[in-house]
C-alpha cells in the first residue's frame, strides 16, 4: 500500500456548496492531507434540467485529476454521488449520505419542483431550524450559502439509485439526530456494506460539516483515514 499521505475529494450535498468544507479543509490540511471541495454546478440545460448523472460526470472527472491513493468524502447527496463513483477512489466516507436503493424507501416522502428554492428563498428562521446544533455565525453564513437546486436530481435520488457495494474501505458517519436521512437507514447501509460507523455528536442532517461536533466530526474522519485508507504516520492530536 501507498505511504503517500491520499489526496481527498469533498462532495457537498443538495443546495450546498464548496465552502460547508472550510472547518474540514482546515483539519485534513492541519494533518497533511490535501483536500479539493468540488463545487458541483448545473447541467448545460440550465437548473431545472439538471440529472443526477451530470453531478456523478463532474464527481468522476474531479477523482480522475487527483492522485491516487484518493478518497471520495461526500456528505447527503455527495455521500450517494461518492458511492457511485467508488470505482475510481481508494475509500469513501460517507456523511448522511442520502441512502441508494432499497434504503431510500426509509426516506421521508417529499414532493419535488423543478427547482428547489433553497437558495433564493433561504430564511433565518428556516436556517437556524435546520442547523439546530450550529452557532448563531454558522447560520447566518449558511442562509447566505443555500443555493437552488434541481428537483429532478433529488427525484432521482429518492427514487432509489442502485449502487454496488464498494470494493474499498468506507466510512458511514451519522448524525445523533437527523430528520432528513433516519440514523437507523445509515446504520443499516453500514451494516450492509460492511463500514466502519462513526456516530458523530452532531444534532442535524448538516452538523458533521457545520454544526458545534464538526471538528471533532473532522478529525475522527482524519483519523479513520490514516488508519484504513493509507499509513500516514500518527494520528492527529
Amino acid at each position: 500500500m501507498s505511504t503517500n499521505p491520499p489526496a481527498c475529494l469533498l462532495i457537498h450535498g443538495a443546495g450546498g456548496d464548496a465552502w460547508e468544507w472550510t472547518l474540514w479543509r482546515e483539519v485534513f490540511a492541519a494533518g497533511g492531507v490535501h483536500a479539493d471541495a468540488l463545487w458541483l454546478v448545473p447541467g448545460a440545460g440550465g437548473l431545472a434540467a439538471t440529472r443526477f448523472d451530470d453531478y456523478l460526470d463532474q464527481v468522476c472527472a474531479a477523482l480522475g485529476r487527483l492522485p491516487r491513493p484518493r478518497v471520495a468524502v461526500g456528505a447527503s447527496l455527495g455521500g450517494l454521488l461518492a458511492a457511485c463513483a467508488a470505482g475510481m477512489a481508494d475509500a469513501l466516507v460517507l456523511v448522511n449520505p442520502l441512502p441508494p436503493g432499497p434504503w431510500h424507501t426509509q426516506l421521508p416522502a417529499r414532493q419535488w419542483p423543478a427547482i428547489v428554492r433553497w437558495g433564493s428563498g433561504a430564511r433565518l428562521a428556516g436556517t437556524r431550524r435546520a442547523l439546530a446544533d450550529a452557532d448563531p455565525a454558522t447560520v447566518i453564513q449558511a442562509m447566505r450559502g443555500w443555493r437552488d437546486e434541481s428537483g429532478e436530481v433529488l427525484r432521482a435520488a429518492h427514487a432509489g439509485i442502485d449502487v454496488a457495494p464498494p470494493q474499498v474501505p468506507v466510512l458511514c458517519i451519522v448524525s445523533r439526530v437527523d430528520e432528513d436521512v433516519p440514523p437507523a437507514t445509515t446504520r443499516a447501509l453500514a451494516a450492509s456494506w460492511q463500514a466502519d460507523l462513526l456516530v458523530s455528536e452532531a444534532r442535524s442532517h448538516v452538523g458533521p460539516l457545520l454544526g458545534t461536533a464538526a471538528a471533532d466530526t473532522a478529525r475522527q474522519a482524519y483519523d479513520w483515514i490514516r488508519r484504513r485508507a493509507v499509513p500516514m504516520g500518527p494520528p492527529s492530536p
